[in-house]
């Protein structure tokens, strides 16, 4: 679907000066935006394909066309924006992430990297200069649910709109019509792999490495694979008071076990993995009764597929031991798997590289967190930049991002895609 097309925006006058980040402009986007869906304890709520999500759009899509891009929307929902280049024959530079949100969300997550690509956008105007390749930056489609834009966009979507668990509960199919998308199209939202030359998504961090090493900028080297598990151990439920120690099936002092077990193997192996139990159930969870039954997760999330591999079975080695030792039934279902998504070298050399020159600190660092930035990455060169999170804080009204630290992060990226400009032949 169509919205704009204005025939402005494409200057070929030689730039005065180098393009850079307006901060005034770039922080008056910010608390705009950060209106749409405030609550009263000052978090944002701009669930995917709520009046709020389509709020937050349009009044983007006007800040977009009055920059000069012209936009359209896919059947995936995706909102872009198109600034054309010179030489119409380069596929795209392209940039952006989302403005959806969690319940109780901040006003930094995913809308810091919409709106440093519209002060990309705008930056390249008002310095009249125009890239040799096409611009796009684009508003992904829920996000933090159900990833249906970009994947869509990647042609990695199920076709199956039982797959979809919508945070309004509502059929995909409806919500996706609701943004101006059309589910009965949505495999035409699959762009062509001569379509995108490099896609790079600023995004805030959301942990506190960087802050912790004093770090301006990181240089993401890829988003974590997941391999996500369902343990069920199972004992005997029986009497808390006659049932001597030495006699007992206790299933959630095998299950305690289980815990620790986690802990230790992501501790133990070299490298950096991360592995967590999220969530634990107890049957019957009566005080007078020794537990009978535990159900709980494991999260293993790693940058290389064969650490996910390898913790894997050391895990399911050590379920073993605990169910022999224990006398109790340990199972492991797998409930999903995520492939690991690599940076490309090239863009990550870019974004090194612009940060440098611009004297900025820098390091590399994984990202442990989901983004739109992992689906495009397995048809296209991918690249992030994470800006520091205070404190490590994201998804809560104590997100925040310094306006320095977003100017730098926008900085990086502009200059990042003036060197790819200059470099890929497309």
């Amino acid at each position: 679907m169509v919205l704009s097309a204005p025939g402005v925006g494409t200057h070929t006058t030689t730039p005065q000066r180098r393009p850079t980040p307006n901060s005034v402009r770039l922080l008056a986007s910010l608390e705009a935006m950060a209106e749409v869906g405030l609550q009263p304890d000052g978090s944002i709520c701009r669930r995917g394909f709520t009046a709020e999500d389509r709020q937050g759009r349009e009044r983007l899509s006007e800040w977009m066309i009055d920059a000069g891009l012209s936009l359209c929307i896919d059947a995936a929902g995706n909102l872009i924006g198109r600034l054309e280049g010179s030489d119409p024959s380069l596929p795209a530079l392209v940039t952006g992430s989302h403005l959806d949100t969690v319940p109780t969300g901040g006003r930094y997550d995913g809308t810091l990297g919409v709106l440093a690509g519209l002060e990309v956008v705008r930056a390249l105007q008002d310095a009249a200069l125009q890239l040799r390749h096409p611009f796009e930056l684009i508003v992904f489609a829920d996000e933090e649910s159900t990833m249906v834009g970009c994947k869509g966009m990647a042609g990695t979507a199920s076709a199956d709109p039982s797959d979809y668990t919508t945070s309004n509960g509502e059929p995909i199919q409806r919500n996706l019509a609701r943004l101006g998308g059309d589910w009965d199209r949505l495999a035409s939202a699959a762009r062509r792999d001569d379509a995108i030359a490099a896609f790079i998504e600023l995004h805030v961090e959301q942990g506190a490495v960087l802050e912790g090493r004093g770090d301006s900028i990181g240089v993401v080297q890829g988003v974590v694979g997941q391999r996500r598990f369902t343990i069920r151990v199972g004992g005997q439920a029986n009497h808390a008071g006659t049932t001597p120690m030495d006699q007992r099936q206790d299933a959630l002092v095998a299950a305690a076990q289980v815990v620790l077990a986690v802990q230790a193997l992501a501790l133990a192996h070299p490298g950096d993995p991360v592995a967590t139990v999220g969530k634990f159930e107890v049957w019957p969870n009566a005080a007078n009764v020794v537990p009978g039954e535990v159900q709980c997760s494991v999260d293993l999330r790693d940058l290389d597929p064969e650490v996910l591999s390898a913790l894997t079975d050391e895990l399911q080695r050590r379920l073993a031991a605990i169910a022999e030792s224990s006398g109790c039934r340990v199972t492991m279902e797998p409930q999903f798997s995520v492939d690991p998504t690599p940076a490309a070298p090239a863009l990550m050399d870019a974004i090194e590289v612009a940060a440098t020159e611009l004297g900025l600190s820098h390091s590399a660092l994984p990202s442990r967190a989901s983004h739109d930035a992992q689906e495009l990455g397995r048809r296209w060169p991918m690249g992030m930049v994470f800006v520091p999170s205070h404190r490590g804080l994201s998804h809560s009204s104590a997100e925040y991002t310094s306006l320095e630290q977003c100017v730098a992060g926008t900085a990086v990226l502009l200059e990042a895609f003036l060197r790819l400009d200059a470099q890929l032949q497309g």
